[in-house]
């Protein structure tokens, strides 16, 4: 069975070839800690992560590289007062660095809530700053870039000039960037307004700062990915991903600065995850349509009438292709929260049951490869779940008498269908609450209920299972003890 990876660059599914034969190398560009990380955010590293346990899933050993952005995030090239991390430094009346610890620490808290595998490396700008500056004196000793005031720039027309193509990957025309970009106040120290920072000067007040030849100073934004992804994963590796908002300028400067300083494209595969939306518009503060993570999992917003389980807002996701625009809403989430309930359902039948046939009704081989080849197809997760769906239906019918299964076919399908919802989509039993004092007190109600039940006081034990039923907690009593169950 061949991968097939959709290349952004060449705007076409390709066979997946790994340089090295049965390892790959893949790098995608992890926040900018200097707020909350949103659920757009989310959504493209969760995207990350599926693609990431599905190569494993595949048999590939994998080092994936995910960075911080710590240091150096302008919006705007030609304003140090842009500087992300000095403008929040201020309202929030907090140091630069303490405000990157506070809000790598909701990262890293967000992502575990949505059972995020972590990274392999997890390298930070601050932590390459030697690298960064090594980088940017091989782009002036090469031609590709120029110092002005303090400041490096990369040179975008001699990269063109030499036969190379900024624009490539965005499917941009040089003449036409130049022709549409008109210049900005305090751009005047780059030779043409495409041109981007490798290295900003500092001003005396500028807190983030460090020493180098040109004085000191700070990275540019694209730079930082350039010099760690060179660093872990050669000049030259198989995947780079990120946000769709990223393709441009981004990851069309890591192209340029590659190709400048090493002579070779550094990526065979580019992939992109697309946007986020809610209730059909565009998620924005300014708008007032935007909800944090946290308060989806809380149910404390004003859009959804319910909290959901961080894995019900991950099987939701999954539900729609990465490179799709997905939409959220309170129905989508309350559709997702039944069709998860169902598939775990379906497995606990399949875990608990034995009995076995001298015949099966359901083809597991031909099943399991349509299974397979939804995954090799760029990574189709609703394709895959689709398929999923179709062993769940016959798990119940199995469940009933309706259907049959041999005893190999049975061991096999346990096997397959943990493996693809446990390992490969990442989903996790929601009694498996986060929350263990809430798993304290119902064990605590349980063997209440049983001490009532071994005393023959069926009206108490029946009235702790009733009330229990009331808020939605179903019980369960089989051949290993009561367990509990969250409608």
């Amino acid at each position: 069975m061949q991968l097939k990876i959709y290349n952004t660059l060449s705007g076409e599914k390709e066979i997946f070839k790994p340089i090295h034969e049965n390892k790959v190398g893949m790098y995608v560009c992890g926040p900018t800690v200097y707020s909350n990380v949103h659920l757009g955010n989310v959504r493209t590293f969760l995207s990350f992560d599926f693609i990431y346990r599905s190569l494993k899933y595949f048999g590939y050993d994998v080092r994936y590289v995910r960075n911080i952005t710590d240091a150096g995030h302008l919006t705007d090239d030609g304003d140090v007062n842009n500087d992300r991390f000095v403008k929040q430094s201020r309202l929030e009346k907090l140091e630069p660095m303490e405000i990157v610890q506070k809000y790598t620490v909701d990262f890293h808290k967000v992502l575990e809530e949505f059972n995020l595998l972590p990274p392999t490396i997890e390298p930070t700008a601050t932590g390459h700053i030697l690298e960064q500056i090594e980088l940017t004196q091989q782009l002036l000793d090469t031609g590709f870039a120029y110092e002005s005031n303090g400041s490096v720039y990369f040179d975008v027309l001699a990269y063109n000039e030499k036969g190379l193509n900024y624009g490539e990957l965005s499917k941009r025309n040089i003449e036409e960037l130049f022709s549409n970009t008109r210049d900005l106040d305090g751009q005047s120290e780059k030779k043409n307004p495409q041109d981007f920072a490798l290295w900003k000067g500092a001003s005396p007040a500028h807190i983030m700062r460090w020493n180098s030849p040109w004085g000191a100073g700070f990275p540019g934004w694209h730079l930082e990915c350039t010099a760690m992804s060179t660093k872990y994963l050669g000049e030259k590796f198989d995947i780079h991903g990120g946000g769709m908002d990223l393709k441009f300028p981004h990851h069309e400067c890591e192209i340029a600065q590659g190709k400048a300083v090493n002579g070779t494209a550094p990526v065979n595969y580019w992939m992109h995850a697309n946007m986020l939306t809610m209730n059909g518009q565009r998620m924005s503060k300014s708008t007032g349509n935007y909800i944090l993570p946290a308060e989806l999992i809380s149910g404390e917003n004003d859009f959804f009438e319910k909290a959901f389980h961080p894995s019900v807002v991950r099987f939701n996701f999954l539900q729609a292709h990465y490179r799709s625009v997905l939409d959220i809403s309170n129905e989508a989430m309350i559709a997702s929260e039944k069709g998860l309930q169902r598939i775990l359902e379906a497995v606990k039948i399949l875990n608990n049951f034995s009995e076995v046939s001298t015949e099966s009704s359901f083809d597991f081989k031909e099943w399991k490869t349509k299974s397979d080849e939804a995954l090799a197809d760029d990574f189709n997760s609703p394709i895959l779940i689709a398929h999923l769906f179709e062993a769940v239906k016959f798990i119940f019918n199995l469940k009933e008498g309706k259907e049959k299964l041999i005893s190999e076919d049975l061991e096999n399908l346990k096997l397959a269908l943990n493996s693809y919802v446990f390992d490969v989509l990442g989903l996790e039993n929601l009694e498996q609450n986060n929350n263990s004092k809430l798993d304290q007190t119902l064990q605590v109600l349980i063997e209440l209920r049983n001490q009532a039940r071994k005393s023959k006081n069926f009206e108490l034990s029946d009235q702790i299972r009733d009330r229990l039923l009331a808020e939605g907690i179903e019980l369960k009593d089989g051949k290993d003890g009561t367990s509990y169950h969250l409608n």
